[in-house]
């Protein structure tokens, strides 16, 4: 089911505050309290809330942290993933980067590379690239998503149509004991289903935090992606399931605290 932008924000502000309320949304999007009810019993349907009396609250299980908690948890081990990943990057190469705080700690590495092209829909990838005066920045369209600087929606997808990269970096927000990759946000899904087609070699970036969380939409498996970077040796029985898939999985530990 597509989700439309008002949708997207009440989802963004269920998962920040935990729950929110047909009277305060009807006010806050200057629309009436019918539509929010259609609108919290569309996102019902598609098993993104639950509804409760006067309102709803995330799905149990399926809470997104906001962007500042999620910056700042495993913050060395998404440093350490992201030089790792840096490292598998050439000079003079092309690549995108996706939304996530993993992706921008893959910005953060990239800072010294030479002659290389980032696409990317992360504003925040963009800031941080803008340092390396060898770095090419190309930024999608689309709908911007205040709550963490993402551009989304059809017209980012249709942007990153036009591209052919050597390298795709993304992010999830959770990965699945059957290896697939999962979000929140439909639309975003969409967005990195495209930068995968878009790409020679994809490589996914993850800390061991989203093999505990859950998600409702699924974006590729990882039997797609090429190679995978974390800071934690991957369960028994997907660790084989990647070995089968000819996924390469590198973990990279983040150094010992002080």
């Amino acid at each position: 089911m597509p989700i439309s932008i008002r949708q997207n924000e009440i989802l963004d502000l269920a998962r920040s505050e935990g729950r929110v309320l047909v009277d305060d949304l009807a006010r806050r999007f200057e629309v009436t309290l019918q539509t929010i009810r259609r609108d919290l019993s569309e996102l019902a349907e598609a098993g993104l809330l639950d509804r409760v009396h006067g309102g709803a609250v995330p799905r149990s299980g399926m809470v997104n942290l906001g962007y500042e908690a999620r910056r700042r948890m495993n913050a060395e081990a998404k440093a350490a993933i992201g030089r790792a990943c840096a490292a598998a990057i050439p000079d003079n190469s092309s690549l995108i980067l996706n939304l996530g705080t993993t992706t921008e700690a893959v910005a953060a590495a990239l800072l010294h590379h030479s002659n290389i092209t980032v696409v990317t829909n992360n504003m925040n990838v963009a800031n941080t690239l803008l340092s390396n005066s060898s770095c090419e920045i190309i930024v999608a369209g689309g709908t911007l998503r205040r709550s963490d600087g993402g551009l989304i929606g059809e017209v980012t997808t249709q942007f990153f149509e036009q591209f052919k990269v050597d390298y795709a970096i993304i992010g999830t927000s959770a990965l699945d004991g059957d290896g697939d990759l999962l979000d929140f946000d439909l639309a975003e899904v969409r967005v990195s289903r495209a930068i995968l087609r878009q790409a020679r070699q994809t490589y996914l970036v993850v800390d061991h935090s989203k093999l505990d969380r859950s998600a409702p939409a699924r974006i590729a498996s990882l039997s797609e992606i090429n190679g995978m970077f974390t800071d934690r040796p991957l369960p028994e029985a997907l660790a084989r399931r990647c070995e089968a898939w000819g996924t390469e999985v590198q973990t990279c530990d983040p150094p010992p605290a002080a």
